[in-house]
Parts: C-alpha cells; structure tokens; sequence
C-alpha cells in the first residue's frame, strides 16, 4: 500500500491533528508570549555570545538556561496556535532581532551576498507564513 505525507498523522495516532490549527489567529496573550520568548531567545544569543568570546561554565549554563526557558514558552505557542505559525513568526522575529543586536551592539558586519541572505531568508518566512492566506483570496 502506498502512502504520502499526508498520511503519517493518521499513521501514528494523530488524526485531524493537522487539522486543529489551520484557522488559528494569533490571539494578543500569543503575541505577548512570542514578544517574550523573542526576548529571551535575544539574551540567550547574547549570552553564548559572550560566552564565545570568553568561555566560561557560568556563561554556558546561563546561555543553556534560557534558550531551555525559550523553549518552554514556545511549546506553550505550539499547543495554541499550531507549530507552522509558531516557529514561522519566531523564526523572522528572531532572524531579524538577532542580526539587528549582532551588528549593532556586536558591531559584526555582513557582506552584500550576505545581507542579501538574510533579506530573501525573511522574504522566505513571510511566504510560508502567508502563503495559505494568501492562496485562499487569489
């Protein structure tokens, strides 16, 4: 018997669990919970990046700490909202706030082909994240 993707929810226990979320908005405690996640996820970078310029157990357990806090809040989001539109909008969020600390606060520089990344990488995002909308008025 033959079988595709769709039908490994089905397969393994989960049926209509793809489902669940596909009409979910973004509620405003969602978007306090990713705002703080975001928040955390940025300390989390700027710890092991501290830690990447002077190593240290204190450093790494802190960085450790709370990428694991990051986490929590955003399996919390993943149960609400669905894991496609939760790790969409972390993902840009988190793309764009990071690389804004690393090159103002770090002072870290890009080159153009990179830049260039970094903007088709949020433009890639921003489809995935609105393609389904999108599809349903064209």
């Amino acid at each position: 018997m033959r079988w595709t993707l769709l039908d490994v929810p089905a397969r393994f226990g989960n049926k209509g669990c793809h489902k669940r979320h596909s009409g979910a908005k973004v509620s405003l405690s969602g978007l306090l919970q990713l705002g703080i996640s975001t928040v955390i996820f940025l300390l989390a970078a700027t710890a092991a990046k501290q830690w990447g310029l002077a190593p240290s157990l204190g450093k790494i357990v802190v960085t450790l700490a709370l990428y694991s806090l990051g986490n929590l809040i955003m399996l919390r989001l993943i149960r609400e909202f669905g894991m496609s539109v939760s790790f969409s909008l972390s993902a840009v969020i988190q793309l764009v706030s990071v690389n804004a600390v690393a090159l103002v606060f770090f002072g870290e520089r890009v080159n153009a082909l990179q830049a260039t990344g970094i903007v088709l990488a949020v433009a890639a995002v921003a489809l995935i994240m609105l393609g389904p909308y999108l599809q349903t008025r064209l």
